[in-house]
């Protein structure tokens, strides 16, 4: 089974490109919202973070944080690290479960995650998809979803590569500026990951 990473700037498309994938019946891992999952879940993740950062960390009922945290690491790029450091282990980890839920079911899955070229997991995968989409309607369209305001979305973008970063690591390039059509494009690329496996 191929293990393929898909990635993109903040406000990308990403999760609009993955669902197209599902209807083509194939498997998507989440990372960004499994590791949500997994600060509310996984005990060990929960200790780290609040030695990292503090008991503010988390509310009385377990739950994190957010804002907090977000205040704390997009104003800190050691703090950022360190947490990365925390939660991409207990990732890499879930996703490894999840590929064995699949390996008989399917040719290929998919992780879908912001940092992957950041944080050097794409080295992880057989191929890399990377979603493009140029910088000004990325912004806008994360305004719009988060109701962000445009200096805390600017924030966040720069913890992130340029795409033009990304681009150079990619096996495929898909374009979602709105110039070309997403389906044809990810059809092609199912294709050919199809053929690869057999």
């Amino acid at each position: 089974m191929l293990k393929i990473g898909i990635t993109g700037g903040i406000g990308s498309g990403k999760t609009t490109v993955c669902r197209i994938f599902e209807s083509l019946e194939i498997p998507v891992y989440y990372a960004d919202i499994r590791a949500k999952q997994l600060m509310v879940s996984d005990k060990n993740v929960k200790v780290s973070i609040k030695s990292l950062l503090t008991e503010n960390a988390y509310y009385k009922n377990g739950k994190p944080n957010r804002p907090f945290i977000a205040e704390r690491v997009f104003a800190d790029a050691g703090l950022l690290q360190k947490l990365n450091g925390i939660i991409h282990p207990a990732v890499h980890h879930d996703f490894d479960q999840f590929c064995i839920k699949h390996q008989h079911t399917s040719d290929y899955v998919l992780n879908e995650a912001a940092l992957l070229v950041e944080n050097g997991s794409y080295k992880r995968f057989d191929k890399i998809i990377v979603v493009f989409c140029p910088e000004e309607i990325r912004i806008q369209r994360v305004i719009k979803r988060d109701r962000l305001s445009r200096e805390q979305v600017v924030n966040r973008l720069k913890n992130q590569l340029p795409e033009a970063e990304k681009i150079k690591v990619a096996d495929f390039i898909i374009d979602n500026s709105g110039e070309k059509s997403l389906i044809p494009q990810i059809v092609d690329i199912h294709k050919e990951l199809m053929q690869r496996k057999k």
